[in-house]
């Protein structure tokens, strides 16, 4: 089945089941909207999860409700799209929400945080556990409703310009790191910087910093960083399935129709799915591409593990202490990612180790 199709039906399934959908979505207004994202269009899989969105909402209303996707920078600052969203000056945004980490921790837990869920966990949490709930109380008194709108999965640990040999090799390296993760690593040593995407090559070449970290294979290959950081390692302990959030105005959504906002919904959730896909589908490739261009991949030595690991449930209990938000949604957090490990470890864990050996 074509997506428009799947879209144009799966959007008004109640109304079509009456046989009036026609008259009721050709009632409704024209909508013009504008997005402001986080991501420089260059990096199109991150990016074009709005792109996406765009297109389910006007393919499912007939071209009624437009929506123009605009690159960070264009019309605010990457990083001020959230304050753009909560004040109106656009009507949603879509962004990386471990990034406003520093106006509240808490919004860490809608994107990813150091030894969290996986994509598929967080997926669960948010759709069939109390995470959509808990968090759109969280962003209420942002003025925003919230849906998820893409995970990147799992992500790599980054590009280094020296080894990593051990846990001391971490002390006063600095380090570009996105959101919550930073401060993980400054408990082990590392000095964090927050640096946008476009001016991270620069600051790698220059040795302003010595390591950096941004997604995985097929966006760090756009960004170039092997040619100046050889040393690749894996797994990005701070983002085990790193989810990319919609974030609507209150009032802007609250003016839409009840089609208009099922249709917004069903259309998010859809560019949701496709975002992973399209990572899943590319990064294997671009892996591949890397390694012949001169990158050398390794896994990060346990005792760098195990000594982020320790720093991360220090940082949770101070958080527990300090921030009642925090609190309030870690506690299920936690103990929602408690059972999926559980669960995951048999069925899945096994069966990828076994078909890792295997020679496909």
């Amino acid at each position: 089945m074509e997506r428009r199709g799947f879209l144009k039906g799966a959007g008004i399934a109640g109304i079509l089941a009456a046989g009036t959908a026609p008259a009721i979505v050709n009632a409704q207004e024209n909508i013009r909207w504008r997005l402001a994202s986080s991501f420089p269009k260059s990096l199109d899989t991150i990016y074009g999860g709005a792109e996406t969105f765009s297109k389910n909402l006007a393919e499912a209303t007939g071209g009624k409700f437009q929506l123009t996707v605009h690159p960070g920078g264009e019309l605010v600052p990457p990083l001020g799209v959230l304050d753009a969203a909560q004040q109106g000056t656009v009507e949603c945004a879509h962004s990386a929400n471990y990034y406003f980490f520093g106006k509240d921790e808490t919004f860490a837990m809608d994107c990813a945080i150091p030894f969290g869920m996986n994509s598929r966990g967080i997926t669960a949490w948010m759709y069939e556990g109390n995470g959509l709930k808990l968090m759109r109380e969280f962003y209420a008194t942002f003025n925003i409703v919230n849906f998820p709108m893409g995970n990147t999965g799992a992500q790599m640990g980054g590009w280094y310009r020296k080894e990593i040999k051990s846990a001391a090799d971490i002390n006063g390296m600095k380090m570009r790191i996105g959101g919550f993760g930073g401060r993980v690593l400054a408990k082990i040593g590392g000095v964090p910087q927050n640096i946008p995407a476009g001016e991270i090559y620069q600051s790698l070449e220059k040795g302003t910093i010595d390591a950096a970290e941004w997604i995985g294979p097929y966006d760090d290959l756009k960004l170039g960083f092997h040619k100046v950081a050889p040393y690749y390692y894996y797994p990005g302990w701070w983002e085990g399935g790193a989810q990319i959030t919609l974030m609507v105005n209150d009032k802007a959504y609250n003016s839409l129709s009840a089609e208009y906002k099922s249709i917004l919904r069903q259309a998010a959730s859809d560019a949701h799915v496709v975002m992973q896909a399209r990572y899943d589908a590319r990064n294997p490739t671009a892996l591949k591409q890397l390694i012949g261009e001169g990158a050398k991949v390794s896994r990060f030595p346990k005792e760098v593990m195990d000594a982020a690991f320790k720093a991360s449930r220090e940082v949770y209990a101070e958080l527990n202490e300090k921030n009642p938000n925090w609190k309030k949604i870690y506690a299920d957090y936690s103990k929602f990612q408690a059972d999926q490990i559980r669960w995951n470890s048999l069925p899945d864990g096994s069966f990828d180790q076994y078909m890792a050996a295997q020679k496909l």
